[in-house]
């Protein structure tokens, strides 16, 4: 009996660690939202919450910009793409996601009007793999 219950256990527990990457994507990114947003990045910057597209491999990070940053144009001088895409490639904790060919999507709104976005970029395996 003592081994049917181990052999049962041990089963159950291979079992519960055959999640999939998409599983994991969208249970992680719930979690972290759950537990970190808002969260204040800087004095200008809020991230509002990050979100998994299942159809299309994205994970997608909103933010909100304030004060002096909240302009139209801005981060589009400050060649934030590049900033972002330089952050991705070196970031290890999407390691597994970006093994797996995912997308990374940010998208920047106003706080102001909150309906405007003021910068959306996407990056593909073909961006962050490029060296």
């Amino acid at each position: 009996m003592k081994k049917l219950f181990l052999f049962v256990l041990g089963a159950l527990t291979f079992a519960a660690c055959q999640e999939s990457l998409e599983e994991k994507a969208a249970r992680e990114v719930k979690m972290y939202t759950r537990k970190n947003c808002p969260a204040k990045i800087s004095d200008t910057v809020i991230m509002d919450s990050l979100t998994f597209e299942a159809s299309t491999h994205t994970l997608h990070y909103y933010y909100t910009m304030t004060g002096a940053a909240d302009s139209v144009g801005l981060l589009n001088k400050a060649d934030a793409r590049a900033a972002l895409l330089a952050a991705l490639r070196n970031e290890t904790s999407t390691a597994a996601f970006k093994e797996a060919g995912y997308n990374f999507a940010y998208t920047y709104h106003s706080q102001k009007s909150p309906k405007t976005i003021l910068f959306d970029t996407v990056f593909g395996e073909k961006d962050y793999s490029a060296k």
